[in-house]
């Protein structure tokens, strides 16, 4: 078995970079920091809802009344009635202590909110980041192991031709045979647990990457023993 891994990887960086901006979690923790961002506006602009102008209009039949008071004459009161809309603006401004004295209080607390929240994002990649170094090492290191359990498969398998040739010509005894035999299978089962190891770590990378590697046959190694 002669496949490096490392030369066939993608590099370090560029699967931390893709697990990172794919990461669900850290799409979370960013979205919330987006949200302490409009929380901590809306606090700042709190007072302005003390603020406001108001309107009222109504349309509708209505009696006016007038008198007329011109000098010499006795004053008359003269009524009409007539549909017309009848409509007013003004402005008001309430001034709450309550909510001039927490304002600050309530800004304080929407920043530190925001502080958490860039924090949590920055922990987020930190743990994201050690996770990805720490499977890719580990993908090294089953390798490496795999590339020792292959080449000791491989001279037992060898092993044994040779038993096989000298236990049929009387040479090598049933026990010493038997123990031989014990020997490659236990090879062959230390391969197998060590090819499923590195043939997981290696998917669990892909997970973490957010992509597939496409390194051609890198999952059928094991064919190379054969």
């Amino acid at each position: 078995m002669t496949l490096d891994i490392e030369s066939v990887l993608p590099p370090l960086e560029t699967i931390i970079d893709s697990a990172i901006a794919k990461n669900p979690y850290v799409k979370f923790r960013d979205q919330q920091i987006i949200v302490n961002e409009f929380k901590l506006k809306s606090d700042r602009i709190r007072w302005m809802e003390n603020l406001g102008l108001q309107s009222d209009a109504r349309y509708g039949t209505f009696d006016n009344f007038s008198m007329n008071t011109a000098a010499g004459q006795t004053p008359s009161v003269i009524a009409t009635r007539n549909n017309q809309l009848n409509y007013g603006v003004g402005a008001y401004i309430k001034l709450p202590l309550f909510d001039f004295v927490n304002r600050k209080h309530l800004v304080g607390a929407a920043k530190t909110e925001m502080d958490q929240a860039i924090s949590l994002a920055a922990v987020q990649r930190d743990e994201l980041r050690q996770a990805v170094i720490k499977q890719y090492n580990d993908l090294i290191l089953k390798m490496k192991l795999l590339k020792i359990k292959s080449k000791y498969l491989e001279t037992s398998h060898i092993n044994i031709q040779m038993a096989d040739k000298e236990f049929k010509n009387g040479v090598l005894s049933v026990a010493e045979y038997s123990k031989i035999s014990e020997i490659v299978t236990l090879a062959e089962t230390d391969y197998q647990t060590v090819y499923t190891e590195f043939t997981t770590a290696y998917m669990i990378l892909e997970e973490l990457a957010g992509f597939k590697f496409k390194i051609n046959n890198i999952l059928t190694i094991k064919n190379e023993t054969k």
